[in-house]
């Protein structure tokens, strides 16, 4: 906290070396819009397109290409709160840099979407720095990032999933035609093709016959090595009814009232999300509350919480699962543990119709930041040979020899 101001110091990461890129900046400036000046400090930390970190104007830089400072965050704990700033000695290119702090940071804001800051990466970072930040630890953020590994992870749950199969990028372009026949011995149409690791439906194709199932492949294997048929509900008109649930907390997380997405086009894609005009044919209906019976509504929150745990997510996270209208299933379809954060995203509107306005859902979230950091704080992370219990004769159950 700055002394002199009694402000926490939040630093807001955005933009990232990903297809959700443009979704980032959308949802940092809303954030940033919302945090309340009266007691945040807000340092905005940007990550271009090829992977570098700037500081000062980085919003023009990113969305303008204007010129910003290159900057780094110290993965070591000494430097902890650090963002430094790259300088170059001298006036000559190949004049060796150094860093100079411009900032200190009491909790970070991550709102990265997909690869490279939704799936652990930055989060592992910020461990390594010994900082508080919002959202899902490490493995949290890599399983809810992974499909095919959420999915394994649900059903080692017990919770239901739609049939599917993973298929690699590898594979794929070796032997097209057989993981085609594959696919079809044990999916009936329709089917979706996904990236397991990209989110905002980047890459997502439906799928009725062959041809289609080869183009979707195709496309997913633009973005990603690892690529997930699913199958898909309901044949013809009829399809699957789209819900989302918001979660929020550490160890006790707390479900919002159930939302449900109603697509105009064949599914809830990035057109659908992010293009589409008000008005147009291609804008979705968002209903917030689902219409639900109660008992229904009860069941998928609950659902979805424990879906947020199995996963060891935290702070945040949005839920997205399909219901057959026709036999009553449900099946979870994935957790973001970074949600898009626009003041029209449905992470913030699940939470306002759930009485937690947008501001105060930022409070909320730092607050559960500094909370699980704190709970960290009070763990021994060594361990001296004279504190051990004396008499054991070999390593514990489970222990490394």
């Amino acid at each position: 906290m700055n002394k002199r101001t009694g402000k926490l110091r939040v630093g807001v990461i955005f933009g990232g070396r990903s297809g959700e890129h443009e979704v980032s900046l959308q949802s940092a400036r809303s954030v940033m819009r919302a945090l309340d000046p009266a007691k945040y400090e807000v340092t905005p930390i940007g990550i271009t397109k090829e992977g570098r970190w700037i500081a000062g104007d980085v919003m023009a830089a990113l969305a303008e290409g204007a010129d910003a400072r290159p900057a780094a965050l110290l993965p070591e704990p000494a430097h902890s709160g650090s963002l430094s700033l790259w300088e170059r000695v001298g006036e000559r290119e190949e004049s060796a840099p150094h860093l100079t702090a411009i900032t200190e940071l009491d909790v970070i804001f991550p709102v990265l979407h997909g690869p490279y800051g939704e799936d652990g990466t930055v989060q592992g970072l910020l461990e390594l720095a010994g900082l508080p930040y919002v959202g899902a630890g490490v493995v949290g953020s890599a399983v809810g990032m992974d499909k095919a590994i959420f999915k394994a992870v649900m059903e080692a749950h017990g919770l239901p999933v739609l049939p599917w199969q993973l298929v690699t990028r590898a594979r794929w372009l070796r032997e097209p035609e057989a993981v085609l026949d594959a696919v079809e011995a044990h999916l009936p149409y329709p089917v979706f093709t996904k990236p397991a690791n990209l989110g905002s439906s980047v890459g997502i194709s439906k799928c009725n016959n062959r041809d289609e199932l080869r183009a979707g492949l195709a496309e997913a294997a633009r973005f990603d090595r690892r690529l997930i048929v699913e199958q898909g509900i309901g044949r013809g008109d009829q399809r699957a009814r789209e819900l989302e649930v918001a979660v929020l907390g550490n160890d006790e997380p707390q479900a919002s009232v159930v939302g449900e997405i109603r697509p105009r086009r064949a599914f809830y894609d990035y057109v659908a999300k992010y293009m589409a005009a008000p008005g147009s044919e291609d804008e979705s209906e968002l209903i917030i509350p689902a219409p639900l019976a109660p008992a229904q509504s009860d069941a998928i929150r609950a659902l979805a919480v424990r879906a947020f745990q199995a996963i060891d997510s935290a702070g945040l996270g949005r839920v997205d699962l399909l219901l057959d209208d026709e036999s009553g299933a449900l099946y979870l379809n994935e957790i973001n543990t970074i949600p898009g954060f626009t003041s029209i995203s449905m992470y913030p509107k699940l939470w306002e119709a759930s009485g937690v306005s947008y501001p105060e859902l930022l409070d909320r979230l730092i607050a559960l930041a500094l909370e699980r950091h704190r709970e960290k704080m009070e763990l021994e992370t060594t361990i001296e040979p004279s504190a051990l219990s004396p008499g054991g004769s070999g390593p514990a159950q489970g222990g490394a020899q």
